[in-house]
This record gives C-alpha cells, sequence and structure tokens, in this order.
C-alpha cells in the first residue's frame, strides 16, 4: 500500500448524527457499518474523515 491512499471503516451507525456528518460518510463511499475504502490522500478526503472521525477506523 502506498502512503498516496487511505483506508476508512465505518465503524459506528450515522444515524444519531447531522445532515453534514451522514452527507461525508456517504461522500466516502461508505454505506452499511463495517463497510471499508481505500480512498486518495488529497485535503478534501481528510476534511471530510475530520468530520466524522468518530464513527470512522482509520488505517
Amino acid at each position: 500500500m502506498s502512503s498516496k491512499t487511505i483506508t476508512v471503516k465505518l465503524i459506528k451507525s450515522p444515524i444519531s448524527s447531522t445532515k453534514k456528518q451522514k452527507a461525508n460518510v456517504r461522500g466516502l463511499g461508505l454505506r452499511k457499518i463495517g463497510s471499508e475504502r481505500t480512498l486518495e490522500n488529497t485535503p478534501a478526503v481528510r476534511g471530510m474523515i475530520k468530520e466524522v472521525i468518530q464513527m470512522l477506523e482509520v488505517k
């Protein structure tokens, strides 16, 4: 794995979160608890992760 990617895993449900947080989770491509995505390490992606870090596991 190169350092230009980040793997994120959804570990908590976004049900009780705000609309903006739910949109960030969907924007990261995460749908169900336990789903993982490997994304490019860009400032935009890191900003989205920062907004919902309490629901994610970052590798």
